[in-house]
Parts: C-alpha cells; sequence; structure tokens
C-alpha cells in the first residue's frame, strides 16, 4: 500500500475517558503500522471534559497534558492538535494553526471517527473526509424523517462507513434513500490487548458501562421510540447470574438505590468505574483479569437489528476473554462459533457461561482466535481504505 498522509479527528482529549481513548489509539496505531503518515486533531466548538474535576470549561489545559502523553505513549509525537474553536483566534495546543489548515489540504484521508467532528471554514477545504459511524440507526432514521442538517452534514463526506454492518441488507428496516453505507467495525491493534495470564480461580465476567443515556440519541420513527441506553436491556436480563449459577460484576454507578438493590439480590456485584476511566491501563487491566465478558446492547441496535457489536467487547476478545454479548444481528457475519456468543434469552446465557466454563483454554484461544481474524486493526483499516478510494 502507497503511503498516505492521514487525519484522524475525534474527542479523547475532550471527552479522555479510558473507553473512548482506546477507540482512537486503535486507529492511530493501526494507520501507523500500515506505514502511513498519520497525524491526529481535534478541531472543535465544544467545551472539553475534565476527568479529574468532573467539570467543562474553556481550559483546555487538560485536554493538551492528556494528548501530550497518549503522542509519547503511541508513537505520534509533534504529530497532534488541539485547537479550541470556541475561543476567539482558534488558539490551539500541539501544531499551530497553519500547519493544521495546511494538513487538512494536504491529506489523502481525514477519518471522522464516531461522525462527531463538526465542520468548520477550514476543514471544509478538504474533500476526503470519511464519516466513521459507531452508532447506528439515529442518523439513517434522521434521513428517512428528511431532516435537512443531517443530509447536508453527511452529504459532505467522501464516504459513509458504520459499525451497523446490516445496515442496507434486508433485514435492517430503515429505508437509506440513495446514501451508500459501507460496513466496517471496530479496530483493535491485538498485541495490545494479549496476555499470557490466565485469570484468577476467582475472577468473573465482567463488564464496563454507562449507566443511563437515555435522552442523548433517543428517537421515534414510525410511532416507535428507539432507545440509546443500555439500561432497560441490563433490567430485562438482571436474572442472568442466578440463572447461570454464578456472579457477574458491573462496572458502572446506579444512582438509584432501588434499582441496585434488584441487581444485587440477583447475583451482581458493582466495581467503581472512575478509577479506570480516567486511567487506561487500567481499564485494559481489568479487561485482562476479568473471567470473560458479559453485557448488553442498546435497545437501538437490537431491535434496528443493526449488525453493531461493541468496540469494548473486541478488546475482551483480543486480551483472549470469551463474550456473551447481546444479539444485534452481529452472528450475520460471525460469532457464536466459540469464544463469542450471542443471546436473546436468560437460557442462552446460561448455555454460553456452561460452554465456556466447560473448557475455558478452548474458549479463551477461540476469543482471541475472533479477534485476530475480524477486528485486526491493520485489516479493518486496509480495507477501510481500499472501499474509499484512497
Amino acid at each position: 500500500m502507497k503511503r498516505k498522509r492521514i487525519i484522524v479527528m475525534g474527542f479523547m482529549g475532550s471527552i479522555p475517558i479510558a473507553g473512548v481513548i482506546w477507540q482512537h489509539i486503535h486507529y492511530l496505531v493501526g494507520l501507523q503500522r500500515l506505514g502511513h503518515d498519520v497525524f491526529y486533531i481535534e478541531d472543535s466548538a465544544r467545551l472539553p471534559y475534565n476527568a479529574q474535576t468532573f467539570d467543562t470549561s474553556n481550559d483546555y489545559s487538560y485536554a493538551a497534558q492528556v494528548l501530550a502523553q497518549l503522542a509519547n505513549e503511541f508513537g505520534f509525537e509533534n504529530r497532534w492538535a488541539f485547537c479550541a474553536r470556541y475561543l476567539p483566534g482558534n488558539p490551539t495546543a500541539g501544531l499551530r494553526l497553519t500547519k493544521i489548515q495546511q494538513l487538512y489540504l494536504e491529506a489523502d484521508a481525514i477519518l471522522n471517527v464516531c461522525g462527531t467532528q463538526e465542520f468548520n471554514p477550514d476543514l471544509l477545504k478538504s474533500d476526503s473526509i470519511l464519516y466513521v459511524e459507531s452508532d447506528p440507526g439515529v442518523e439513517q432514521i434522521k434521513v428517512d424523517k428528511r431532516v435537512r442538517s443531517t443530509i447536508d452534514y453527511l452529504s459532505r463526506h467522501r464516504a459513509l462507513f458504520t459499525f451497523g454492518e446490516n445496515v442496507g441488507r434486508k433485514r435492517f428496516p430503515v429505508p437509506l434513500h440513495k446514501l451508500k453505507w459501507l460496513p466496517t467495525r471496530q479496530p483493535v491493534v491485538t498485541d495490545l490487548w494479549k496476555t499470557r495470564r490466565a485469570p484468577a480461580s476467582t475472577a468473573v465476567f465482567t463488564s464496563i458501562a454507562n449507566w443511563s443515556t437515555s435522552g442523548l440519541k433517543d428517537i421515534t420513527w414510525r410511532g416507535e421510540k428507539y432507545l440509546w441506553s443500555k439500561s432497560r436491556e441490563f433490567l430485562r436480563f438482571v436474572g442472568a447470574p442466578k440463572k447461570s449459577g454464578e456472579p457477574f460484576e458491573l462496572a458502572t454507578d446506579i444512582k438509584d438505590a432501588k434499582t441496585r438493590e434488584k441487581f444485587l439480590r440477583y447475583s451482581w456485584r458493582f466495581r467503581g468505574p472512575h478509577e479506570m476511566s480516567v486511567d487506561y491501563w487500567q481499564y485494559r487491566d481489568y479487561i485482562r483479569r476479568s473471567k470473560g465478558e458479559f453485557t448488553v446492547a442498546k435497545d437501538q441496535y437490537v431491535r434496528l437489528h443493526t449488525g453493531w457489536f461493541s468496540d469494548r467487547s473486541a478488546c475482551y476478545l483480543a486480551a483472549g476473554r470469551p463474550v456473551i454479548t447481546q444479539e444485534t444481528g452481529f452472528t450475520d457475519h460471525y460469532g457464536n462459533h466459540g469464544g463469542l456468543f450471542a443471546f436473546r434469552s436468560l437460557g442462552e446465557i446460561a448455555e454460553a457461561v456452561r460452554a465456556i466454563n466447560a473448557d475455558y483454554k478452548k474458549q479463551s484461544r477461540a476469543a482471541r482466535a475472533v479477534a485476530c481474524e475480524y477486528f485486526e486493526a491493520e485489516k479493518v483499516l486496509r480495507d477501510l481504505l481500499d472501499r474509499a478510494g484512497i
């Protein structure tokens, strides 16, 4: 592959929590390993969040500190920038604004990771912007509802990619209105997660989640409301640990005492998420110390049969930790052949737990094999660039 100049745009400085950081790092390192000239740029009018003080403000020094540290650890020193578009003069950390403007003009590809990058006059001079959607369903519904701002925004991209691998297929019900969506999935640099250490005998199935995000991207379509939160799906399967005969652990923060008590009655354990949220190495260690992952998917992903798969679950697989997750249609493409189990019912969860316990070493190897076959960063990103015509 010919060496290209590629910009990754995202929000790991402005929302510096571990899951977000790893999601972006996999793009950067994967593209580097393909031999490309890679830069990371945040250029937003959104105020950054400080994960230590728990607030947002126009002070971007913490975001700059995080990005500088990540650049040193993952090999993009002197190739990053944070531009505060919300302040007069658009001040920057890292690269200067003139360099950012030059890069926009020269880049062979600009990856709009998670589709969160808003346009500005400098960025609009590029015709090489690739939309990479991690949350399928909402944008397709907005297009079907003729939301002009969404249609205009998507149309400014050279190509549209989505983690919803069933978008555009018969089982995905939302019309696309001539927009061409290309399937992709989360790239994972699998060797960053590999461990030779088996989990302790006391290890349990775990997951990490924001408890309730309802309202952020909830949407009504054809008389039905589709929720963006996982909380309702976790409540639907609250009985999973008791049905499986062993405790599960969830790293999350449930504020409601009655809800928390209900989970405790069904043999759930809780872990405070804050430390691992601000320390991406602790986040990785938590996953690697787990027996495997049990998790659910958001209501939107399930009922629209999107084919979506979690970037965090892909990291569990890369660590050789089997995953039991709710069916979204991803098994149309991979999974359910060892290491990765989809479920629709409590009985299927219990069956998956029994299969994993019956031969853990085999299931661990299978999990790792799924990650290497379907999520390896160099494979995923080479395919993405090829299909975008880069």
